[in-house]
């Protein structure tokens, strides 16, 4: 699928702020109708372009004080089977495949204590992956990706 302006103005806003924003509001800026907004929506939901909608936690605040970035080493073959698997082990919470070198698989996890942390690293070995380092995350800061439609929402509004 080919992102035309509006498509890419429409991601621009919802990686902005997905669930105030609505759909009136981004057609304003973006100077299309709701109805438009929303079939833009529905398409690129269904071309897999939009992929899911996900809350911003702060795992600290909600009791989970040790969230952790675990470095993963996996035979390059099995790579994607192994970062499938990695999903069902209860305390990960994001997987990232790394096309080059040893260091392939990055997993994010949350904890409530060193105990917990050490139960995902041992049950992500017992799968197949070597965890090579783990690291303390301290916080994590996101933005939109410029590329997409910043130059399309009108002047003046509010960056985010």
């Amino acid at each position: 699928m080919e992102l035309d302006e509006v498509d890419q103005g429409i991601l621009y806003l919802l990686q902005r702020d997905a669930r105030r924003l609505t759909t009136q509001e981004m057609g304003e800026q973006v100077g299309v109708a709701a109805s438009t907004i929303r079939n833009r929506i529905e398409k690129l939901e269904e071309a897999g372009i939009i992929r899911g909608y996900y809350p911003d936690v702060d795992y600290d605040k909600a009791g989970l004080q040790l969230y952790v970035e675990m470095i993963c080493s996996a035979p390059n073959p099995k790579r994607e089977q192994l970062a499938k698997e990695a999903r069902s082990v209860e305390g990960v919470i994001a997987i990232r495949e790394v096309l080059n070198g040893e260091e392939n698989i990055q997993i994010d996890a949350v904890g409530t204590d060193s105990d917990n942390v050490a139960r995902i690293a041992d049950e992500l070995s017992k799968i197949g992956l070597k965890v090579v380092n783990t690291k303390i995350i301290k916080d994590t800061f996101t933005q939109p990706f410029n590329h997409f439609g910043q130059h399309v929402v009108t002047e003046g509004e509010p960056d985010g």
